[in-house]
């Protein structure tokens, strides 16, 4: 979950500022528990654990589900998040000049896939699973997810600035995750970042998460694929390359020719025997967080 000073991110501060919430992350963290399991884990009635629940869930930490057993109803809740990165704004107060493109999962200009591969709009699978040739379908630009097991992704990104403004720092926020087959969360894969033809650095990723139902997921997706991933932030400025604050290189901004019209960025599930878990991308309308491929350009 990426977080930030605005008024946006306040719900989930004040979620996090209470010692029983925290304790209720906790005990998320280790299993799915219903109402019930964690008033007595906690010593409190469950109408009290209920409104501290509510109170997770609108800020986004935890999902619900409710489940009949024996008769009764039952609300089981699992953690959504399990990361948060905080932006804090600067300590002078200034606004960086900023340039956002938001392109959609399915917007790609190139791509190889092989299976376990799929792609799928909030609607519908487009096609069948496993099987790269619906990758082409006209249809594909309205996906919000799509995922393979070896390959790349490659999209093209409009450069917006004039040729008087210069980049500071270009900055690319994703959700994103491996690609196993159903899913694992112990699923680890080298994942390639390359822009213009220069590579980036790779982050690996640590598993193809499905044990919790993404929040965002619509109702038809099955709970026996993957459900959501991480929120990645990788950036680029005059000190190296970096995912989220940690530096993978030494690739600076003039090493990717910024000052091009457009800018080709690719995802790349690593082709090596160690590591290789395949790649699963999230857009709007899938996994935790609502957003496509969010491109931020700072400039001067």
């Amino acid at each position: 979950m990426y977080l930030t000073t605005d008024s946006e991110s306040l719900r989930v501060y004040e979620a996090l500022a209470s010692e029983v919430r925290l304790r209720i992350i906790d005990l998320l963290d280790a299993r799915e528990m219903h109402i019930k399991e964690l008033a007595g884990e906690l010593y409190l009635s469950s109408a009290i654990v209920s409104s501290h629940v509510s109170k997770l869930q609108k800020a986004g930490i935890v999902s619900s589900r409710m489940t009949r057993i024996d008769g009764g109803t039952y609300k089981f809740c699992s953690l959504s998040a399990n990361y948060l990165q905080i932006k804090l704004s600067s300590s002078k107060g200034i606004a960086r000049k900023v340039v956002e493109v938001s392109v959609p999962v399915g917007h790609y200009t190139d791509l190889q896939a092989s299976p376990t591969c799929g792609i799928a709009t909030t609607d519908n699978l487009i096609g069948y699973y496993d099987d790269p040739r619906y990758f082409l379908d006209p249809g594909r630009v309205n996906a919000g997810i799509l995922w393979f097991a070896k390959g790349y992704v490659e999209y093209k990104v409009p450069n917006y600035l004039f040729q008087d403004q210069i980049v500071q720092e270009i900055e690319i926020s994703m959700e994103i995750g491996s690609e196993a087959p159903h899913f694992n969360d112990k699923w680890p894969s080298d994942i390639g970042f390359t822009m213009n033809g220069i590579a980036l650095g790779k982050w690996t990723s640590p598993g193809d998460y499905g044990k919790i139902r993404g929040r965002l997921n619509p109702g038809w997706w099955n709970t026996d694929v993957n459900q959501y991933g991480l929120l990645k932030v990788l950036k680029i400025n005059a000190g190296g390359t970096f995912m989220d604050g940690q530096r993978i290189s030494g690739i600076t901004l003039n090493d990717v020719h910024w000052a091009n019209d457009q800018w080709v960025f690719r995802f790349t599930a690593e082709d090596i025997s160690r590591r290789r878990g395949g790649l699963t991308l999230f857009g709007r309308g899938f996994g935790n967080y609502e957003q496509d491929i969010v491109f931020r350009v700072y400039y001067e």
